[in-house]
């Protein structure tokens, strides 16, 4: 018997969105007031999201314990899969000295840590999210950072501001994609007008990034680099994105921001160089530090560290293609539909035009998952550098019994975004957002935020909210296409503070049970950041010059 889904089942909407908000308050406590350690109040978090979509929400008993179950399998396929194989990476390079060479081989480009920062969070993790997406950059990035000697907490937090303005074009433009089939909007002009707001963040992240590392004093000594980073990545972005469509990017304006950074900083350095001094950030003043240094070892030395790295970009590259990924599938999919969930729960308006069912169906897609290209770029990586597969398992497993928790909380985090989704609790919280009239633009950028705040997937929250965003902005006049880019952009910023990627960093960092403190660290960046998009949105609705930027239909 089909269940539809109630959005005020207490027949009062402040109550109603109050309960919706149970779960998310209970986790987010847990970590960030409690210090709760992150499997705990992860499954604290289902805990109370299954009482309220039973008790309160009249969810069926047997539909949401396996909501519950189809989102603790997501959690472990792709996502889980994508981590426990990058940390395997990461340890065979470790154990062999190769990390050791390549940490010290970045030095050779520059020896200051911002600028560091600025390579690897900001250039190299947006080709990383342009080409893969779901934690794959924090996870390298992460684990990069801290090789370098930057601390668990920077390491962490420092990647996740980081990995926001590509966040929308992530995964070769999945988010658009899924954008454009659940709004049915044109696809290339979902594109171009994301690629009207968020160029403007990308300029403005790597100052961010350098402000939150280093204060507004040691991002004015370096602020050429940084213009160069940001401005070398958003004009591509804005090009492609218009001109070309979702797909390409980030990947292209990644590698444009890696290029052109590095070649700046071939011909200029600041003045004021700053070190990791036990742990904590020194400058040293020119003439007491090189800007660059000489790391001694021979270019066959750098490239021999740089190779795994190198085999993992191209690996994860081609996974991504999505004529790759269909031949993948034609040979090694499953799909299974959930009985008893599948096409089981109806959405019904407003927040979709008419009524439909939702599917449930889990695809163990476990060759075309990107964890699997890079468990292959991880296993050449290590029969390049000389390991046995004795050596490779024993490292494998020791990977496993290392993060087996942070998988146990990435689990139960995917659990309760499920849960969250299928029983209605997170369009019950969108609806109040959308109820906002002459503020909707700023809010329902804010309801992006959420969405992937609540799910961890930009694609996911742009599924789950695209059509509210359309009917919405159509009620109240506004452009659909305008508001359903809104959700996406809005949305990158949320990718900061949602709880698989805390997890994530977590992991990367080994700073496992430290979960809190990263959200703390990180949770009024995101937040600052969105209502700053918001700002933009509402400009764009109303105020010209920006009114033009808009695409109407």
């Amino acid at each position: 018997m089909v269940w539809s889904q109630v959005y005020d089942p207490l027949n009062n909407m402040w109550l109603s969105t109050f309960m919706a908000s149970i779960p998310v308050l209970v986790m987010l406590g847990a970590l960030g007031i409690f210090h709760i350690k992150a499997h705990k109040a992860a499954l604290m978090g289902l805990a109370a999201a299954l009482a309220v979509a039973i008790g309160v929400f009249g969810m069926p008993v047997a539909m949401a314990g396996k909501t519950a179950a189809y989102g603790a399998a997501y959690g472990l396929l792709p996502i889980g899969w994508i981590v426990i194989n990058i940390i395997f990476l990461y340890h065979l390079t470790e154990q062999r000295g190769q990390f050791k060479i390549l940490q010290e081989s970045i030095t050779g480009i520059t020896n200051d840590r911002r600028l560091q920062l600025l390579l690897i969070a900001f250039c190299f993790g947006a080709f990383f999210e342009g080409a893969a997406g779901f934690g794959t950059p924090v996870a390298v990035t992460g684990a990069m950072l801290i090789g370098l000697g930057f601390s668990p907490l920077a390491a962490s937090g420092l990647s996740l501001i980081a990995n926001t303005a590509p966040v929308a074009y992530g995964a070769l433009g999945t988010p658009v994609i899924a954008l454009a089939a659940v709004t049915g909007l044109p696809l290339e002009d979902l594109s171009a007008m994301i690629g009207r707001q968020l160029p403007f963040f990308s300029v403005i992240v790597p100052f961010w990034l350098i402000v939150a590392f280093a204060g507004w004093r040691g991002m004015l000594q370096i602020w050429p680099a940084v213009l160069v980073a940001g401005v070398s990545f958003a004009v591509p972005q804005y090009l492609v994105s218009n001109f070309h469509g979702p797909w390409l990017v980030d990947v292209v304006a990644a590698i444009v921001s890696m290029v052109s950074l590095t070649l700046f900083l071939k011909v200029w350095h600041p003045k004021t160089i700053w070190y990791t001094v036990n742990g904590d950030e020194a400058p040293v003043d020119e003439g007491k530090a090189s800007a660059r240094a000489d790391h001694g070892y021979a270019p066959s030395d750098v490239r021999r560290a740089w190779m795994p790295w190198a085999i993992l970009s191209i690996l994860v590259f081609i996974w991504g293609v999505p004529q790759i990924k269909t031949f993948l599938d034609g040979v090694s999919v499953f799909k299974f539909p959930i009985d008893g969930l599948h096409q089981m729960i109806q959405r019904v308006p407003p927040v979709v035009v008419k009524p439909h069912t939702e599917a449930a169906v889990y695809t163990l897609n476990w060759l075309s998952a990107t964890g699997t290209g890079i468990l292959l770029s991880a296993v050449l990586a290590g029969l390049l550098m000389g390991c046995s597969v004795k050596e490779m398992a024993r490292t494998y497993w020791r990977t496993l019994v290392a993060i087996r928790y942070s998988l146990l909380t990435i689990a139960a985090m995917l659990a309760l975004g499920y849960t969250t989704r299928y029983s209605g609790l997170d369009t019950t919280l969108g609806l109040a957002f959308a109820n906002s009239g002459f503020l909707y633009p700023f809010f329902g950028t804010l309801l992006g935020w959420l969405g992937v705040a609540l799910t961890g997937s930009d694609t996911a929250s742009n599924v789950l909210f695209g059509s509210l965003q359309k009917v919405s902005a159509e009620q109240l006049g506004l452009s659909p296409t305008l508001m359903a880019a809104a959700n996406s952009s809005g949305g990158v910023m949320g990718k900061m503070i949602d709880a698989q990627s805390i997890v994530v960093a977590a992991v990367a960092t080994k700073w496992h049970g430290h979960e809190g403190k990263i959200l703390r660290y990180v949770f009024w960046h995101s937040i600052a950041m969105a209502s700053l998009i918001g700002g933009l949105v509402m400009l764009q609705a109303y105020v010209w010059p920006f009114t033009q930027m808009v695409i109407h239909h």
